[in-house]
């Protein structure tokens, strides 16, 4: 009995260990195609980071890899946008902050919107305006994106891009 217990004891820290040790490329980054398993990731969201590396694609640019840090800070400036009904870059320099001290990034930038009611028509209105589009075919290596609805039903949109040595 006594050796069954240490038996199944090691089994569970062998497991535990495992679960818990990590590759930072892991940690950082998740492939686009897997993006859609995560929790709280939406439809549009997916489309519109596609949508981006697409063109980025189409342009000779490398494809951008998701981080979930630039995601802590687009989810909070989200709701920030609706809490104040209004699209602004109020307290970017918090978010640059939060990301250079956390990921290392040595550049931030970031593309907000609202009111768009799909992927496509946001992503194409920061390709027709001369600064979005500046970054998103910007010298960028991450990024993320959150999009939410208000309660009348309008998406917000905080798009984050920097450039990370990960």
């Amino acid at each position: 009995m006594k050796k069954a217990i240490i038996i199944s004891g090691l089994i569970l820290a062998s497991l535990v260990n495992i679960s818990c040790s990590t590759d930072d490329s892991d940690v950082f980054t998740t492939p686009l195609e897997n993006v859609a398993l995560l929790e709280n990731i939406k439809t549009i969201e997916v489309e519109v980071l596609e949508l981006i590396n697409n063109h980025r694609v189409s342009k000779n640019l490398p494809a951008l890899l998701k981080n979930e840090h630039i995601r802590t800070q687009t989810s909070n400036h989200t709701k920030y946008m609706i809490d104040n009904s209004s699209a602004s870059h109020d307290n970017f320099f918090k978010r640059k902050e939060y990301l250079t001290t956390h990921i290392g990034a040595k550049k931030v930038s970031e593309n907000v919107a609202y009111g768009y009611s799909n992927a496509e028509s946001v992503v194409n209105a920061w390709l027709k305006s001369d600064s979005h589009k500046l970054n998103i075919e910007g010298n960028y290596t991450h990024f993320n994106i959150t999009a939410e609805k208000d309660e009348k039903g309008r998406w917000f949109f905080t798009n984050i891009f920097t450039t990370t040595s990960l």
